[in-house]
């Protein structure tokens, strides 16, 4: 293969694609590479939002943890549910050498490696499967992963460390695999949903031994950091949610039906227009249809790894919290670990429609645009 055809591929377009929108972010704010940061004067000033205090977004709170963690949590809406996922703060700071103003250039590459390195295996999976690597563009090109690099989100870590752990789940290395997915864990706590789903296959397999090994190794750093925050700050980070948050919800789809009973009678029209179709589009319609899927191929006994990976995935789906539904950016960014799951099964079972419909996941990646300022 030549060198032009190895760089024709979905990790190279999805990566430099990226490099140039952040690029034009950063150019559009005077070469200031903290645009991708997104800082806001309430946690950043403590200015008061009835005061003008502007919210900022997410990846401030990655950015003050990283300048200094001994100091961070005055900066931090919810401390212990922000410390939580310290892996990519904590990395930021040591390739930026503690050095405040190379942070937002450390997490840029942090980033744009995680997200080319997690579309390349995609990619190569997808091969192993014998469809299109074409299709890896749905994880690279999405909100959830490329938006998610400008805005300086422990996403493309995340969930590039997901797919290094499918892959040597894919080849039994059960021990490595934990290894990974306790790394992602640490980037960001809702990867554990696929260590959920890997249990379940194991334990339906009568592999007690592996899914032991696999739940151990995962979740043990994770919850002995939990109970680092405990004694540090005072509570756990799981469950807490950032500002605003609500806890997650015991009637199915309850998340999304709160959105029209919990929002003022004057907006509901407004909000049932735009949220709507995102929702209905790119959120609901790709869970029932994993659900659906998911149980249609364990009536015909064609249990599998690809098949508990698509209903773990889509049955959290249901419980989702309504402070989550409620926000584009933030259901969009929640999804990908359903995106993933959905590819990966169709391209297992040659479901070449859903596949190309999966594309249309990519026109979530114009949201990030349009709904953030920087």
């Amino acid at each position: 293969m030549s060198q032009t055809r190895r760089l024709i591929s979905p990790w190279f377009i999805s990566t430099l694609l990226c490099l140039v929108y952040v690029g034009i972010v950063i150019l559009s704010n005077k070469g200031n590479p903290l645009a991708l940061v997104t800082i806001g004067t309430r946690f950043s000033e403590g200015v008061a939002a009835e005061q003008g205090g502007t919210e900022g977004y997410d990846g401030q709170f990655n950015y003050f943890i990283a300048r200094n963690p001994e100091t961070a949590s005055q900066f931090l809406d919810v401390p212990a549910y922000r410390f939580q996922r310290v892996l990519f703060p904590m990395l930021g700071r040591l390739l930026a050498f503690g050095q405040a103003d190379l942070i937002p250039w450390s997490f840029l590459l942090i980033n744009l490696v995680s997200l080319a390195v997690g579309t390349y295996l995609l990619e190569k999976l997808l091969v192993t499967y014998g469809v299109s690597r074409w299709y890896a563009l749905t994880y690279g090109l999405t909100l959830g992963t490329l938006g998610s690099v400008r805005l300086s989100l422990s996403e493309p870590l995340a969930y590039a460390l997901v797919m290094g752990g499918i892959i040597l789940a894919r080849n039994k290395r059960w021990l490595w695999a934990a290894v990974v997915f306790a790394l992602a864990a640490l980037a960001k706590e809702t990867t554990l949903i696929f260590v959920g789903a890997y249990g379940l296959y194991l334990l339906t397999q009568r592999d007690i031994k592996n899914a032991l090994l696999l739940g151990i190794i995962s979740v043990l750093p994770f919850a002995v950091w939990q109970l680092i925050l405990k004694a540090t700050l005072g509570s756990m980070g799981i469950g807490s949610g950032g500002a605003m948050a609500t806890s997650f919800e015991l009637i199915p789809f309850a998340g999304v039906a709160k959105i029209w009973t919990e929002t003022p009678a004057e907006v509901r029209p407004t909000i049932l227009l735009v949220l709507g179709p995102i929702l209905l589009i790119f959120v609901l319609i790709p869970t029932v249809w994993a659900l659906w899927a998911g149980i249609k191929a364990i009536q015909r006994h064609k249990w599998s790894t690809e098949v508990s990976l698509l209903l773990v995935n889509g049955a959290v789906m249901l419980f989702v919290p309504f402070s989550t539904y409620r926000e584009p950016i933030g259901i969009l960014r929640f999804i990908v670990g359903l995106q993933i799951a959905v590819i990966i099964f169709a391209a297992q079972h040659k479901r070449f429609r859903v596949l190309r419909n999966s594309t249309l996941w990519i026109v979530t990646v114009f949201f990030v645009a349009s709904l953030v300022t920087g």
